[in-house]
């Protein structure tokens, strides 16, 4: 997913003023707080994404959701309230976490698969790859496509590994195609 150039600004000068002040590790773990409650929220999206209710309101109600948080990511979240960016409050988080793990060295790894995996499985994908470099730290995120028919996409940064039926019998049919 593409992020936008507002989103990677707010989150570079939130970053920024987090370092200056040292508040980047607290900051971070609200950030990813932030991004969950919002994923999981859809009526908070579609209240985000709605020109109809007022800034005022906007504000208030998310001075009300993330009222446990500190004054600098609530301050963060009023300013992007009344710039009117509010909808990009999602990927400013996930931008601000992106580039906190970039910071800190942190791989991010993909790994979608048909059917849910099981950490074993996971495990034994990450050991058979050489994309994944073992004396980093990383993130795995797992996605369920069932499309896929079976097998897995890893993808590392910008490379990626697609064992998938899917591709396999596309690959295939292409061949048959050709032939």
């Amino acid at each position: 997913m593409r992020t936008s150039k507002v989103a990677k600004r707010y989150a570079q000068g939130l970053l920024n003023f987090t370092q200056e002040s040292g508040s980047t590790a607290s900051v971070f773990g609200e950030m990813k707080d932030l991004v969950n409650t919002i994923e999981k929220s859809k009526e908070l999206q579609s209240f985000f994404h709605s020109p109809i209710i007022e800034v005022k309101k906007k504000i208030s109600v998310s001075e009300e959701i993330f009222k446990s948080f500190s004054p600098v990511t609530r301050n963060l979240i009023q300013l992007v309230i009344k710039h009117g960016r509010e909808a990009q409050l999602i990927n400013i988080g996930q931008e601000f976490i992106n580039k906190v793990d970039d910071m800190n060295g942190v791989q991010r790894i993909t790994l979608t698969s048909a059917t849910a995996l099981s950490d074993e499985n996971i495990k034994n994908i990450l050991k058979s790859t050489s994309l994944v470099n073992h004396n980093n730290q990383f993130d795995v995120k797992s996605i369920i496509n069932p499309e896929l028919l079976g097998g897995y996409i890893l993808r590392v940064g910008d490379q990626q590994v697609d064992a998938s039926v899917k591709s396999k019998l596309s690959r295939l049919k292409k061949e048959f195609q050709l032939n």
